[in-house]
């Protein structure tokens, strides 16, 4: 298991796109998208809008399953 640095900016995040994906680089992408939202200033509320808003790639359950994800990540990451 490899551990990945959570990314501090948005080009970090899309360099994670070489890597082999995994539950740790998920996890760490996460990670890295609530860190950047949370540097940005924008609220918890900002940020699960961008996720259910529709972007063509994930169906209306998926968008409601990563905010999910994403809420808890933002509660649980100091």
């Amino acid at each position: 298991m490899k551990n990945y640095p959570i990314p501090d900016n948005p080009q970090e995040i899309v360099a994670m796109r070489q890597k082999p994906v995994n539950e740790e680089l998920i996890a760490t992408a996460i990670a890295g998208v609530v860190q950047v939202a949370r540097s940005k200033g924008q609220s918890l509320e900002d940020l699960t809008a961008e996720v259910l808003a529709d972007d063509r790639l994930l169906d209306w359950e998926a968008r409601r399953w990563l905010s999910d994800i994403v809420t808890q990540a933002w509660k649980t990451l100091p």
